[in-house]
């Protein structure tokens, strides 16, 4: 078992374990540790606990301090500067011609890097645009191509739903999503309908999507277009809720469709 504390260094980033040694952290403390990126300032998101061995990525890294004001200030710093950068950036892209979009830059706390985020439909040969802003800022420059559900999570904005997209406000890690889910849950497959504001399926599709996983192994459901027997006769299948546990079924003698639970839709013996 291993003693670490959870460190998060964005929004709603990864949750990264470090060694918290004999220091009295708590959850909400801001730390100085050291990462592959190298210092950085990050939140401590879960308390000192302890884990076990294939939870954690070894060698684990240590917590170097609790950050006081003085780091707060130069986080601040960093920001500023990084705004610079970012429109320098964007003047050098231009004089160049890339065919890029730049999304976000960032400092490393300790101003041993500048990272720049873009994005891009392919490729592109940046080593001029690097030595460019290498000239400029005399640090160590890494120019990182992100996807397109990596630039809304740190651009952010308002989903389909209303509210602030989950990715920029709490969702650390994206999960696959697929067509079939939203078939699972019977939502319209219009792609403008299903899709989040970075053109690809909404995350959300997937948060319900296990207990339609676990309602289909439990119950034996009847599946669109069977033909059933009910307490009102026979009838087909028009639509599925598993949420529910309810049939939508068209009733032949009825000429018309009714809600019905599971339990009193059979399939037709043949």
């Amino acid at each position: 078992m291993y003693s670490v504390v959870g460190v998060r260094f964005k929004k709603a980033g990864k949750v990264y374990y470090f060694d918290p040694t004999d220091l009295e952290i708590s959850k909400e403390h801001h730390v100085i540790v050291e990462t592959a990126r190298g210092i950085e300032y990050g939140k401590v998101v879960i308390g000192k606990k302890d884990v076990d061995e294939s939870d954690v990525v070894l060698p684990l890294k240590k917590v170097i301090r609790i950050a006081d004001h003085q780091d707060a200030h130069v986080v601040e710093e960093n920001k500023e500067a990084a705004k610079n950068a970012f429109q320098i950036c964007l003047d050098k892209i231009r004089q160049h011609q890339l065919q890029m979009k730049l999304v976000d830059v960032e400092y490393t706390f300790d101003r041993n890097k500048v990272i720049f985020y873009f994005t891009a439909e392919g490729r592109v040969d940046f080593r001029e645009l690097v030595k460019d802003l290498a000239g400029i800022f005399r640090t160590r420059i890494e120019l990182r191509q992100i996807g397109v559900r990596d630039e809304a999570k740190m651009l952010g904005g308002i989903g389909p739903c209303g509210r602030t997209l989950c990715c920029s406000t709490w969702l650390g890690d994206f999960e696959p999503v697929s067509i079939k889910m939203a078939k699972d849950q019977n939502l319209s497959l219009n792609p403008t309908k299903i899709s989040g504001l970075c053109g690809r399926l909404m995350c959300c599709l997937k948060y319900e999507h296990d207990n339609y996983e676990t309602i289909k192994e439990k119950e034996e459901i009847p599946s669109v277009g069977s033909l059933v027997v009910t307490s009102l006769g026979e009838g087909k299948v028009l639509s599925i809720h598993p949420n529910e546990r309810m049939a939508q079924v068209q009733i032949f003698e009825l000429n018309k469709s009714m809600k019905l639970p599971f339990d009193d839709v059979a399939a037709v013996q043949e």
